[in-house]
């Protein structure tokens, strides 16, 4: 591993004013007042101190601080986090980018100007949409002025780059009288969102996942949705209205004016290894420190970048601070899995179709010692180009725009 190969770090905060229907990631509601800011810090920061070692060998590209609602946390709190990681670091990149994800029933200017004041570059306010109904079916405690108010306070408190969230094809009503979200309502959404000056703007559709509230319904047959027509036809109608207003849709679900694209989320879709902080969090690191203490069978003693491991720390958490207040060498993981070369490349394949760009396979296939073009995967790409849906140059293989609706089949295609 060279000395300053890049790395990313990834801060997990558990807490919300409110559980969202759609939402899986771990978080637990929590007022304000009843969450310990300090506590949960001081264990954030032991933790890194066990795995500081390894990010004191890389270079820091982006620190993010994810959940849950960041936005809740204290400012003070979260700066003791952010100065011992960036101290912790053997090299800050030069443009390194700081990301506090933020609702907008907890972010004001005066907020906006604390995180700012702790390091903070990048702001990312879950808009979600600009409809009252669809709001208020998304389980959102805001109307759409709060978050067109917070977008605009946070650009009011000079924070450099800030970037908005919506959610589209969302249908409501009743599953017999569903209501669909019209292209041409969500492209005047994003339009909206773009008018306040963000420099980037990520547009999702909705996707029911198991385990939350809108998965029940759907299990039951009771959850209204969007026909997959329509959300294609949204899809292509945000990204003509977003490239018009000057952000270049540089991956499937994000557009950014030039030079603004989200660094830390660039990691993950190019294979860059990040720690991940707190309760829940995950991390995928190449030749992690021995002292980690894995569990893994096989996880340890092998060279390359091939040998990674991606863990999970506890998911409560109580039951993280609790672990992390007891000291010695343990670190609170509750599960590691070692990564065999040929499920990262399948996994770079996966993120990397998803940009523009695409992914350069044979560079990442080199990197892992795996081929890059074993006969059933050649096999799948010729039959891929003729259907118009991937384009191979070279080494490099990327989804034409006019195919991405379809870009996680395609990939799977390739594993």
């Amino acid at each position: 591993m060279k000395t300053m190969e890049p790395i990313t770090v990834y801060v997990h905060f558990p807490w919300c004013l409110k559980k969202c229907p759609y939402c899986d990631f771990v978080s637990f509601a929590k007022a304000r007042e009843a969450i310990d800011h300090r506590g949960y810090a001081d264990a954030v920061l032991a933790e890194l101190r066990k795995r500081e070692e390894v990010l004191g060998e890389r270079e820091l590209r982006s620190i993010f601080f994810g959940g849950g609602t960041p936005s809740l946390w204290e400012p003070d709190e979260m700066g003791r986090v952010l100065s011992a990681v960036t101290a912790a670091a053997g090299r800050r990149s030069p443009d390194l980018e700081v990301t506090v994800e933020c609702n907008p029933t907890s972010l004001d200017e005066q907020r906006a100007r604390a995180f700012r004041a702790i390091g903070v570059n990048r702001l990312s306010v879950g808009v979600q949409g600009l409809d009252v109904e669809r709001l208020r079916f998304l389980g959102r405690l805001h109307d759409p002025d709060g978050g067109l108010g917070a977008l605009s306070a946070a650009l009011r408190s000079g924070m450099p780059r800030v970037s908005g969230d919506l959610i589209y094809g969302v249908a409501v009503g009743t599953v017999e009288a569903a209501r669909e979200q019209r292209p041409e309502q969500a492209a005047a959404e994003a339009r909206a969102v773009a008018s306040t000056g963000v420099t980037h703007i990520s547009a999702y559709s909705l996707t029911v996942e198991p385990g939350t509230s809108f998965g029940e319904l759907a299990r039951r047959g009771r959850l209204p949705l969007a026909g997959d027509d329509g959300v294609a036809d949204t899809f292509f109608a945000i990204d003509e209205a977003l490239e018009a207003e000057g952000l270049a849709h540089y991956e499937v679900s994000n557009y950014a004016r030039p030079g603004d694209e989200a660094r830390h989320n660039l990691g993950y879709w190019q294979g860059i290894d990040y720690i991940g902080l707190g309760c829940a969090a995950y991390g995928t690191v190449s030749r992690p420190d021995p002292r980690w203490g894995l569990r893994s069978a096989g996880a340890e003693g092998h060279d390359g970048e091939a040998s990674a491991v991606r863990y999970r720390n506890i998911v409560s958490p109580e039951r993280y601070m609790a672990a992390m207040a007891e000291g010695g060498e343990a670190i609170a993981v509750e599960s590691e899995e070692r990564l065999a070369p040929e499920t990262r490349l399948s996994e770079r394949i996966m993120l990397g179709l998803r940009l523009r760009e695409g992914l350069d396979l044979e560079a990442a296939a080199a990197a892992l010692g795996v081929p890059a073009w074993p006969p059933s995967r050649r096999r799948a790409a010729e039959r891929l180009e003729r259907a118009g849906r991937l384009e191979v140059a070279g080494g490099r293989v990327r989804v034409p725009r006019a195919a991405w609706v379809f870009a996680d089949g395609i990939a799977a295609d390739l594993f």
